[in-house]
């Protein structure tokens, strides 16, 4: 299974899915967000200068990505002092 990394904001209620190389730190050259009525949430498609995908911010993230996932995430809103 392949190692991806998950940040989670649970202040501002957001998570990122990086799916570049982990080691890698592609530039996102372009965004296309998706903000179907359907989902009811704002999800946004990170792409680098390729055209390939490299990443998925998911906004209201609590009701839409699996629980597991949030709570295995890099937590970004814990203050480390």
């Amino acid at each position: 299974m392949a190692d991806i990394r998950v940040t989670y904001d649970k202040k501002a209620n957001a998570a990122y899915v990086y799916l570049a190389e982990p080691q890698a730190r592609p530039n996102v050259a372009h965004m296309y967000p998706c903000d179907p009525v359907e989902v009811g949430g704002m999800i946004n498609l990170d792409f680098d200068e390729n055209g390939c995908l490299v990443g998925i911010e998911v906004l209201a993230a609590s009701s839409k990505l699996p629980h597991y996932l949030l709570d295995i995430a890099e937590r970004l809103d814990i203050d480390d002092a």
